[in-house]
């Protein structure tokens, strides 16, 4: 939650914070599991965006585990905010330390409609086919995002582009994590929030329904490698 000067909760700031319906704005962060591929520099965008996500008073989600996942979590309880950790496996031990609520799903990758349908908006930092996936399940539900440019992978394939020829929302860019926590901020406070798409900066235009699109073209995997 949001932290006042005196290291207290600032209500105002959680009020404005609120989506229609009242509860919290609920972003996810998403991006490279740790590993090879997860950089330094991943992990510090993560943790700005944690950060900054607390500090607009919304709730943090994430898949749970290390690298972007985990920069973002501890960035975000740093800031005194609430963090979700959305887990591909069956146990809430398999979640980073700085996760506040583990929702273990026992789902493996397809745990990955389950953070999308849960965001209002999401961030994307780096990533691999992983975060692809959810790239694609938010798109196919119309929730706005925002990638964060030269952070490689996914995110700068992705950023200012189209998923598919239904052009139903555009994956914004930006030029850094708080740049980026900014925008989807304001994408989804557009038309209010709510959860059910994108806000009036989503760029909506006329694209299908989650009924009308394709699935994902991953096979099943082992959960313990179902991070991005």
């Amino acid at each position: 939650m949001p932290v006042a000067a005196a290291g207290k909760r600032d209500p105002a700031a959680e009020r404005a914070a609120r989506v229609r319906g009242g509860r919290m704005r609920q972003i996810l962060v998403i991006g490279h599991n740790e590993g090879r591929h997860c950089t330094p520099q991943h992990e510090e965008a993560a943790y700005l965006a944690g950060l900054e996500i607390a500090r607009s008073g919304s709730v943090l989600l994430t898949g749970g585990l290390g690298g972007v996942m985990g920069a973002a979590s501890r960035g975000a309880r740093a800031g005194g905010g609430l963090t979700v950790g959305i887990i591909p496996q069956d146990l809430h031990s398999h979640a980073n330390d700085s996760c506040d609520i583990v929702i273990p799903t026992g789902m493996g990758l397809t745990r990955d409609f389950v953070n999308a349908l849960s965001a209002d908006g999401v961030v994307i930092i780096g990533g691999g086919v992983g975060t692809l996936s959810e790239v694609c399940a938010a798109y196919m539900h119309r929730r706005p995002m925002v990638a964060v440019r030269n952070t490689g992978g996914t995110a700068d394939r992705c950023a200012g582009q189209y998923m598919d020829a239904r052009r139903s929302v555009r994956v914004e860019a930006a030029d850094s994590p708080a740049e980026a926590v900014r925008m989807i901020v304001g994408l989804i406070d557009g038309d209010g929030g709510g959860g059910g798409g994108g806000g009036a900066g989503a760029r909506a235009e006329g694209g299908a329904g989650p009924e009308e699109s394709g699935g994902g073209d991953e096979g099943p995997a082992a959960a313990a490698a179902a991070g991005a």
